[in-house]
Parts: structure tokens; sequence; C-alpha cells
């Protein structure tokens, strides 16, 4: 599966201490070069530079061929939709409502930190409640409709696992 991710998810699940999730559920991540100066910003958390400037193996830098013209405000988020339309990516790992939006209308799939959260927990990396909470504790705002909604799916997701109860 390619992914490709803008600088927010990584930021948060890197102070959440969550970020060991990545590697598991999408062997490797391609980031452009502008979300990978996001990272290693001096006014990015001193956790995330650190991590950000010297990646995991996973974890890819690739600058797009041609930029985006159209979108969202943020170079980082410009670059990451511009090459995740480039290598044709399976998924763009973003947060921002407006690069969702934009790389929507470009055909590009997304999901963002939560949705993370969600396959992980899926996959039994994670236990979804106390991460929501961990990213939340983070500075990472979810609405509380978006939380139950995600716990709703988790809890119905586990039902579906453990099958039908005997009487």
């Amino acid at each position: 599966m390619l992914v490709i991710s803008d600088a927010t998810p990584l930021n948060i699940l890197v102070r959440s201490e969550l970020v060991h999730v990545l590697p598991t559920l999408f062997e490797t991540i391609i980031i452009p070069p502008a979300v990978h100066g996001e990272l290693t910003h001096p006014s990015t958390p001193a956790a995330v530079r650190e991590w950000a400037r010297t990646p995991p193996a996973w974890l890819r830098i690739q600058a797009p061929s041609k930029p985006l013209t159209c979108g969202p405000k943020g170079r980082g988020e410009r670059e990451a939709i511009a090459l995740a339309r480039e290598l044709n990516a399976d998924l763009l790992l973003a947060d921002d409502r407006a690069a969702r939006s934009t790389a929507a209308s470009l055909g590009v799939a997304t999901t963002g930190t939560l949705g993370v959260l969600e396959q992980a927990a899926a996959h039994g990396l994670v236990v979804l409640e106390p991460s929501i909470q961990r990213i939340r504790a983070n500075g990472f705002f979810l609405s509380d409709a978006l939380v139950q909604d995600a716990l709703q799916r988790d809890v119905s997701r586990r039902a579906a696992e453990a099958g039908p109860i005997e009487p």
C-alpha cells in the first residue's frame, strides 16, 4: 500500500507515542520535503523535531515533480496531495479539512489520525479509547460527536469479531 502523509498525523502520533502503529499498518510512508520541513521547524515540539531529523527506515522523503496550484493554503498539504496524485497513492494521511476536500475532489483517498487509530485498533495494535485520550491530551482536537462515532464503530467491529453469543 502506497501511503503519503501530511505533517499533522505524524506530529500528533509522535507526540502521543503512537507512531509505532504506522509501519505495521502501512509498511512505508512517503512525505514531501515541505512536510519534512514542518516536522523539523523550530516551532515544532522537540520530540517531533528529533524524530524527523533521523527518520525511521519506513519513512521516505520525496518531492513531487509538479506542484499543486490549487487547494489548501499550506505548502505541506499541497505537496502531499500533489505527490499522492503523481504516485497514484492508495491513501493520503491528512487531518486538515481543506486538504482532505481537495484530495477527494482529485480522486485521492484520505484518512486522518482518528482513522489511523481505528485501523490500528482493528489490527490489535492499540486500544482505541485510551489512544484517543492520548492524542487529545497532546492537543489534538476531535469533537465529542466524532469520538463517539469512532468508539461506536469500534464496539460494533469487536462485537462482529466475537461472533454471536451462545445461550
